[in-house]
């Protein structure tokens, strides 16, 4: 059996780039993270220089919590997401904050092996 937790205002991890932030916690085998998207951050843009892919290679399964913001797939199927939705999206896509409001979302995946 497993009980843990951590708190988010906490975390393991924080990165932080010119449009955004995001804590990161690992707990008992996944890794939950916040993120806060301000308007103007676009994963192209703000994540890809230091990622080094064409489009973002990490699946992603999470929810809204506020703001809104779009996806594009490598195959050109696009998408909008905001408050309360939950998303699961594939490998390969770009992402981008619409609106003049801050995304923030949750994020959870299943953490590496050795990951505490």
């Amino acid at each position: 059996m497993t009980l843990a937790g951590k708190n988010l205002d906490t975390p393991d991890q924080k990165r932080s780039f010119e449009h955004g932030d995001m804590n990161v916690v690992t707990i008992a085998g996944a890794t939950i993270v916040r993120a806060v998207f301000n308007p103007g951050w676009c994963w192209s843009t703000d994540i890809k220089p230091a990622a080094g892919t064409a489009s973002c290679q990490v699946p992603h399964t999470g929810i809204v919590l506020s703001g809104r913001f779009a996806v594009r797939m490598d195959d050109g199927s696009e998408t909008e997401f905001g408050p309360g939705d939950g998303h699961v999206i594939s490998a390969g896509h770009d992402a981008w904050v619409v609106g003049d409001e801050p995304c923030v979302l949750i994020d959870i995946a299943s953490a590496p092996p050795d990951a505490g």
